[in-house]
């Protein structure tokens, strides 16, 4: 069996993912990351703190749902014992490492991931066609996914189909693995020890990294320069001629 390099697994890996932005982008859905970017908006005065906080609360559990539903489907597909099982192995592996993470290192890898994300999304903004769009998705998020960083929303369906993959036995022998070889992989470490930190991570990638740091170049209000005058207003000079009314009134 040919095995490729590890960097070559990740990068194809990657490109593949790009099918996810791809969807969003050019179907127009609503994508919890890509929403920090709304942050441009905030600071602006466009929209206030609650429609944010609104907004980001819909989007996010929306793709919850959606990670979640997804995962039930593919689970009952069985599509899991696909390639001799390599295909649930793999999913198994790679729900394990993520619950495995520390906090800070979830964060971090949060950050970093949706930077690249955002950058993304920030991209197709310049974009005047489809394809412009779909080429300028194609190299951050391929980026990010080939170098491990952490996407709150795709951990949302990885994880949980692991931890579907887990309960069925009869599969863990086929694959001479057992649930005690995954002992990390429990809901709790799901949501407390990968969602949590990467989603805050993500927040600080996309909201930081990129939304106010492109406001604050391109967006953020200037103040208007007025030249200053060498002499003060003409009616406060000294000498200035006094205007005289019909009456013979000085003005």
């Amino acid at each position: 069996m040919l095995v490729l390099p590890f960097g070559i697994t990740r990068l194809l890996s990657g490109i593949a993912f790009c099918l996810g932005l791809v969807l969003v982008v050019v179907g127009g859905a609503e994508l919890f990351t890509g929403n920090a970017l709304i942050s441009m908006a905030w600071a602006s005065g466009m929209v206030s703190t609650r429609q944010v906080l609104r907004n980001w609360s819909i989007v996010y559990t929306g793709n919850l749902i959606g990670a979640l539903v997804t995962a039930v489907f593919l689970y009952f597909s069985r599509q899991y014992t696909f390639g001799g099982g390599a295909v649930g192995l793999t999913a198994l592996e790679i729900a394990r490492a993520k619950t495995d993470l520390g906090f800070m290192q979830a964060v971090v890898l949060g950050i970093l991931c949706n930077a690249l994300v955002c950058l993304a999304v920030w991209l197709c903004l310049g974009a005047r066609s489809t394809a412009d769009k779909i080429l300028s998705i194609v190299f951050p998020i391929s980026a990010f996914v080939a170098a491990g960083f952490e996407h709150s929303v795709a951990n949302m369906y990885f994880i949980p189909l692991g931890l579907l993959i887990k309960t069925d036995t009869a599969f863990l022998t086929t694959i001479s693995r057992s649930a005690a070889d995954y002992a990390s992989l429990t809901w709790t470490n799901f949501l407390l020890v990968n969602l949590l930190p990467v989603t805050l991570g993500n927040l600080i990638g996309g909201v930081v990294l990129v939304g106010l740091t492109y406001w604050f170049i391109y967006l953020r209000p200037e103040r208007a320069l007025v030249p200053a005058s060498p002499h003060p207003p003409l009616a406060q000079h000294p000498s200035a001629p006094t205007e005289v009314d019909a009456d013979g009134r000085q003005d």
